[in-house]
């Protein structure tokens, strides 16, 4: 059955990593120098990544969501985080393409897009590397129907579907004749993906607390 324990410490987790985005909002205007979300958009965009990212991973140092019992030699480990390392970047590149193929330029503001899609996995493929590990068939078994195991894989998988459907939902104003400066590319579409990333971190606790009664995990 489900650990509310767990639960309780899935729902930490999950605030610390809001403070996350919300510290890349307010420290950049002490650091730099006329900083502003819209004029300055891609230096927040690495700022916000860096945050999600080292939050994330002490998350996973601090929290274990998926403590393993076996011993690991450091060769072992090495290879763990290169492995983890070259995940995250050809997630970027995927990303990267994905977006292209959905509208995005393919050779002026190559520089934005890339950013873009870091922040998409900075949101979704930096949480599965934490909690799953560079592990692709555990990545295929919380993605597919009924494959959740845990609270944190449930997680995974809500906040991985609010990220990528509000950065979808942020493509739409950008061709309308507004004109407005947060039409630039890739400024809505990314705001888009923060709002349903953060609003994925608030839902996923509710919504496992409410499903609690008929959320049952099999062990591993």
């Amino acid at each position: 059955m489900m650990d509310e324990a767990e639960l309780r410490r899935l729902s930490a987790g999950h605030i610390l990593c809001g403070l996350a985005v919300v510290v890349s909002l307010g420290v950049p205007p002490f650091l730099f120098e006329d900083f502003s979300l819209l004029g300055s958009h891609l230096t927040w965009l690495c700022v916000c990544s860096a945050c999600v990212i080292t939050v994330n991973v002490l998350l996973l140092l601090t929290l274990k969501p998926n403590p393993s019992t076996k011993r690991s030699s450091f060769t072992h480990k090495v290879n763990k985080l290169y492995r983890t390392c070259l995940y995250f970047f050809v997630s970027c590149l995927l990303f990267h393409g994905i977006i292209v193929l959905y509208g995005a330029p393919l050779v002026e503001s190559v520089g934005e897009t890339f950013l873009f899609a870091v922040l998409l996995s900075s949101f979704t493929t930096s949480r599965c590397l934490c909690i799953l590990g560079p592990n692709f068939h555990a990545w295929i078994r919380v993605f597919s129907k009924d494959g959740a195991m845990s609270v944190w894989d449930h997680s995974l998988q809500i906040t991985t579907f609010c990220s990528i459907v509000g950065a979808w939902l942020g493509a739409f104003p950008i061709p309308l004749d507004w004109d407005r400066p947060w039409q630039v590319w890739p400024i809505s579409c990314s705001l888009g993906a923060t709002f349903g990333y953060v609003a994925g971190l608030l839902l996923a606790p509710f919504w496992i607390y409410w499903n609690r009664k008929r959320l049952t995990y099999k062990s591993r």
